[in-house]
């Protein structure tokens, strides 16, 4: 379905390739220190493919999906999952025949994985990636013995919910309604807990799932809620970007007052596998081509995605996903374009290589912050 392009990307008259800006290591560390094997990231060639279809693809299938099924999506090896009330084939995900825009994310999600994956010297398996990108990917998946599925969390895609489910599932918590402080560690068991064999047997036969959103949604919720509201995030990455980026700052900030560009000034001079979990790229948290996920659902569509989810592992038919809270207020989308509109063009052209492959892989359009779009 993706075309095959003959030459890779040409950057603007003066401005730096996409490629050489993705290899560029961050201001402030020596070339020679960084060691280590290089990054796993697709060819020039797949790079080309994507960020010229993602975006043509979403608006031209949803003509020609009308009348197509959408491709299965590799659920669990077992003779028949049983639902609530329905029973689903193996082979088959089961989405709502109606929902054409669903059908095409997740068909354009599931062939941009097969493409960009099977593209050589991409991981396959979560020990064909260096031991600190491992160690991230461990560390991230979630996992539930008891209805046999793994769920890798991503921060600020609702996955403080997720876990107060996976407590609920595991007898720790009577309700997903119980007005506790989330516990992000205790009474969770992840990956990275369990000894090689073990995580081998459950990589192959539990279901996988992660959550994403559009990934400067997330930044800008991340930024909103660390910088804004959590005095440790403030003490500790704050100040440092105050005194890095602000002329005149002095030697202690209290770091309540970053901006939005100089928090995108942070992330341009930081190294995407170092970064902190709550603005690390998605790829690099769950490594979606060293593990095959059953289903990628959407932040955008949380409630009916997380269900369906829970109907696919035969939760319990009381535990649902919980309502979101009255007084949260997400990132809006108008929300979004007045930062981004906000921002030095040439500093979003240096942030966005960082997450690129979370916007194609997942099927999310880059920002239109043309000079006319930000004037309408």
């Amino acid at each position: 379905m993706f075309p095959r392009p003959l030459t890779p990307l040409a950057a603007p008259n003066g401005a730096e390739p996409l490629g050489r800006a993705l290899r560029r290591p961050p201001l402030g560390r020596a070339r020679a220190g960084l060691g280590g094997p290089p990054l796993l990231l697709p060819s020039m060639l797949m790079f080309a493919v994507i960020v010229a279809s993602s975006g043509l693809l979403l608006m031209i299938e949803r003509g020609i999906l009308a009348e197509m099924k959408p491709l299965p999506l590799h659920p669990p090896n077992r003779e028949g999952v049983a639902w609530r009330g329905t029973v689903l084939r193996p082979g088959r995900l089961s989405l709502d025949a109606g929902d054409s825009d669903l059908q095409v994310r997740q068909d354009v999600r599931n062939r941009t994985l097969r493409a960009v994956c099977g593209q050589p010297g991409m991981p396959r398996d979560p020990w064909d990636l260096p031991v600190g990108q491992r160690r991230t990917l461990l560390r991230h998946i979630l996992v539930s013995d008891r209805y046999r599925f793994l769920y890798c969390y991503v921060p600020k895609v609702a996955c403080s919910n997720w876990k107060r489910v996976l407590k609920v599932l595991a007898g720790v918590l009577d309700s997903v309604d119980v007005r506790l402080k989330m516990d992000h560690r205790n009474d969770l068991v992840f990956l990275a807990d369990l000894r090689p064999e073990e995580i081998r047997y459950r990589l192959q036969h539990y279901f996988k799932f992660l959550f994403v959103r559009d990934p400067l949604e997330r930044l800008l919720s991340a930024y909103r809620n660390k910088f804004g509201e959590i005095r440790e995030y403030q003490q500790r990455y704050g100040a440092e970007i105050v005194r890095r980026y602000r002329a005149g700052a002095g030697p202690s900030p209290a770091g309540d007052d970053v901006t939005f560009p100089e928090f995108l000034r942070y992330l341009v001079d930081e190294d995407p596998e170092r970064m902190n979990e709550h603005w690390m790229p998605v790829y690099h948290l769950c490594q979606p081509c060293a593990v095959r996920y059953d289903f990628v659902g959407s932040y955008e569509r949380l409630e009916a995605d997380a269900n369906q989810v829970l109907e696919w592992v035969q939760a319990p038919p009381h535990v649902r996903f919980p309502a979101r809270q009255s007084w949260y207020r997400p990132a809006s989308p108008e929300s979004l374009h007045y930062h981004l509109c906000s921002a030095p063009r040439a500093l979003l052209q240096d942030v966005l290589p960082k997450y690129i492959l979370d916007f194609s892989l997942f099927a999310y359009p880059l920002p239109n912050v043309t000079r006319e779009a930000c004037h309408q």
